[in-house]
């Protein structure tokens, strides 16, 4: 009843240690800083745009049309507004385009 296989558990584990590891790794190096290089500034700042990215680009070149068109008007609503209003507005279009095209 209770089957498990030995390799899986041992992956899984050393998943775990190596995010564990990269994690506090950073922040082992970060602290040890005197101060902040202006490059590894920038790197840093440059990580959200980065994870951004990867969340986004793959809904965008994977999805249908209801999604590249909830993606470009939340796109421009968030130029004016916050980015609740944003995701409000991707979900109206998604949903709308689905209900009204019978997706």
């Amino acid at each position: 009843m209770l089957d498990f296989d030995l390799h899986m558990v041992l992956l899984i584990l050393t998943a775990a240690v190596v995010t564990f590891l990269t994690r506090i790794g950073g922040y082992i190096l970060i602290v040890k800083m005197n101060r902040i290089p202006p490059r590894v500034e920038a790197a840093l700042n440059a990580v959200p745009a980065a994870v951004l990215t990867t969340l986004v680009a793959p809904a965008f070149f994977n999805g249908g049309w209801d999604i590249k068109v909830a993606m470009f008007a939340a796109l421009l609503v968030g130029l004016r507004f916050s980015s609740t209003f944003m995701l409000i507005a991707g979900w109206i279009v998604v949903m709308a385009w689905r209900h009204f095209a019978g997706i």
